[in-house]
């Protein structure tokens, strides 16, 4: 062998040390990645287990479920379905249990001297305390109009805000990546009123507009503020997801017009119930027309069951986090969310394939928690070469909700955080054994 040769054979070894070395240091890093999220895991389950004896029992016995224990079943987290709550509900056992007989609540009215006719004056009320005591919303100077879901809702506004004379249906946007079912109910009665015009960032007519404003934001979970910011314009606030055990509560919202909904606020989705707080009394007026015709009035029966569990949360957060009686539903909420969040980001380190969005720190003036919004959805983005992550988890019967739904590209998934603990761990660990 000449000296040439043997020089070439010494610099292929040292090529391959070095490529061996640079391997094993990426995968050490890893390793070293992996590591720190699970110890974040366990950090986040012995914080919430130490609160109080009562936190500890609405924990998942696991943080994820043993890989052998996947029996390959589908996974469905397409809606968000917020089952996550039975848990602290069934814990709670007779406390939020109402009884009504049968000659009660028979009549369609329940307060004629209310613009809002149907409302029942519990409920109302319950709302108001709530809202003060969390400080998320400004009720002082609002009208309450109730809906069977921020569904009925949304589509009481949208006629309450147009004008029945134009000669033009009125532009209906909201900002990419906007909730999924924008365009199907504004568009599913083909009403002449008004139309669904897409993506508020590309909105450019000189023609009066409502824009809807989510924040947090459905899928990704941003906080958001109008973007189209002309004078014709008109601004619907939905606010599902300004809770606190989704996001730090910075200040009381005072917008014209705020849509909360029962299902994500306390998990009770059954119960189909929504409230608006309405700034404008003709807006008001309208609104409670639309459902009038709808449905004439909205179950007096699930907004007396409403008024007892609003109360009931309202009534754990006056006992205090650190009281030995203390069932705070927040704090419970807050807890697991926490969980849940450490948990996925955990899974999505372990693979190699995808991303999450990540979110800056803030107080929440409720709670005094300082962290980072921990979403009811993930907007999970598929990397690498895969076009398609619905179709990609789909085939790993992981049912998720693709981009093309919320106006963007299909590189992206909402996934929902709400499920039953079993189901949301069985989910973590297959997700984090995808990989490339």
């Amino acid at each position: 062998m000449t000296g040439q040769q043997n020089m070439l054979k010494m610099m292929s070894l040292k090529h391959l040390l070095v490529i061996s070395l640079a391997l094993n240091v990426g995968l050490i890093s890893r390793v070293m990645e992996v590591s720190r999220e699970e110890k974040h895991v366990k950090k986040v389950k012995d914080d919430a287990g130490s609160k109080t004896v009562s936190y500890s029992s609405f924990l998942p016995t696991s943080t994820a479920a043993p890989a052998a224990q996947d029996d390959g079943s589908i996974i469905n987290l397409d809606h968000g379905d917020p089952t996550m709550y039975e848990r602290y509900w069934q814990q709670m056992g007779d406390r939020t249990t109402v009884v009504i007989s049968g000659w009660q609540l028979i009549s369609y009215f329940s307060d004629v001297r209310n613009i809002c006719w149907f409302l029942e004056s519990a409920f109302a009320n319950a709302i108001v305390r709530l809202h003060k005591q969390v400080g998320n919303a400004v009720t002082e100077g609002r009208h309450i109009v109730v809906g069977t879901g921020s569904t009925q809702l949304y589509q009481a506004v949208l006629y309450a805000l147009c004008p029945e004379n134009a000669s033009e249906p009125m532009s209906v946007v909201s900002a990419a990546p906007f909730y999924s079912s924008y365009p199907l109910m504004t568009d599913f009665l083909k009403s002449g009123l008004y139309k669904w015009a897409g993506d508020a960032y590309k909105f450019s007519k000189d023609e009066p507009y409502i824009e809807l404003v989510t924040s947090p934001n459905n899928p990704d979970g941003a906080s958001r503020v109008a973007v189209v910011n002309r004078k014709q314009g008109i601004l619907v606030h939905d606010l599902a997801y300004y809770w606190p055990q989704y996001t730090p509560i910075s200040f009381p919202a005072d917008h014209d017009i705020m849509l909360f909904t029962f299902s994500k606020s306390t998990g009770h989705a059954g119960t189909r119930l929504g409230w608006a707080l309405v700034k404008d009394e003709e807006v008001a007026k309208r609104m409670t027309k639309y459902i009038e015709l709808n449905t004439i009035g909205v179950s007096k029966d699930s907004q007396i069951r409403a008024a007892k569990i609003l109360n009931h949360v309202a009534d754990s957060i006056e006992h205090g986090p650190e009281s030995k009686q203390s069932d705070n539903f927040f704090e419970f909420g807050y807890n697991l969310m926490a969980l849940r969040w450490a948990q996925l980001r955990a899974a999505v380190h372990r693979s190699d394939l995808f991303s999450l969005p990540s979110f800056p720190s803030g107080t929440c003036r409720f709670s005094g928690h300082h962290f980072k919004p921990q979403p009811a959805f993930a907007w999970l983005k598929c990397e690498r070469d895969i076009e398609d992550c619905e179709s990609f988890l789909r085939c790993h019967k992981i049912l998720t909700r693709g981009g093309k739904h919320f106006g963007v590209g299909p590189e992206y998934v909402r996934i929902s955080m709400m499920a039953r603990d079993e189901i949301f761990d069985r989910f973590t660990d297959r997700l984090s054994m995808i990989n490339s």
